[in-house]
């Protein structure tokens, strides 16, 4: 008699488990959901404001983050003042990706701000009060964006819509900040 526990779904069902279940098996059990969102692709398309620089990247596939494509976007998203690199919060693209599916278009995101170092946020705040002193932009937490062909209040509307971190409109400068801290804006 064959055993047919492992294709009943588990806390404990890996992905080599689900990829040996055949695909009558699949529909049976009614996985076919979580082997979906396995095999998803998540692309974005960036270009920097000030450095002209573009990027097209799949920085994650089959629900893994891909190093070599969070290196690059942690490339574009530098501090372009200074040069200085750091580590993009994978949940910030995330929450990109999100706002790329409301707004029901692949475009491209325009980055005015990513990553900023310590001493050019120093510089900026001493300049503006509208630039926090422990700004996200320095853990790599928040962007400053706009979606070509999108309204910048739509894209902020969209973004609380979320409800996830926090999100700033600037209808002067035409441009909305995200970020993963806690959820408020202004």
């Amino acid at each position: 008699m064959r055993d047919f526990s492992d294709l009943h779904p588990s806390p404990a069902l890996t992905r080599r488990r689900l990829l040996r279940c055949s695909a009558a098996a699949l529909a049976t059990v009614a996985v076919a959901p979580a082997f979906a969102r396995m095999a998803e692709q998540r692309t974005l398309t960036f270009v920097h404001t000030h450095t002209g620089e573009k990027l097209v990247t799949s920085y994650k596939v089959g629900g893994c983050y891909q190093p070599g494509c969070l290196a690059q976007v942690n490339h574009l998203l530098r501090d372009f003042r200074t040069g200085e690199t750091h580590p993009i919060d994978p949940p910030l693209l995330d929450l990109l990706f999100d706002l790329q599916v409301l707004a029901d278009r692949e475009a491209t995101f325009e980055v005015i701000c990513g990553y900023r170092s310590p001493v050019t946020n120093a510089q900026l705040h001493r300049k503006s009060s509208g630039v926090a002193s422990h700004s996200l932009h320095m853990q790599g937490k928040a962007i400053d964006i706009r979606i070509s062909g999108l309204p910048t209040a739509r894209l902020r509307d969209y973004a609380l819509s979320l409800r996830r971190g926090g999100v700033g409109y600037y209808a002067v400068s035409d441009f909305v900040h995200v970020d993963t801290g806690w959820v408020r804006f202004w």
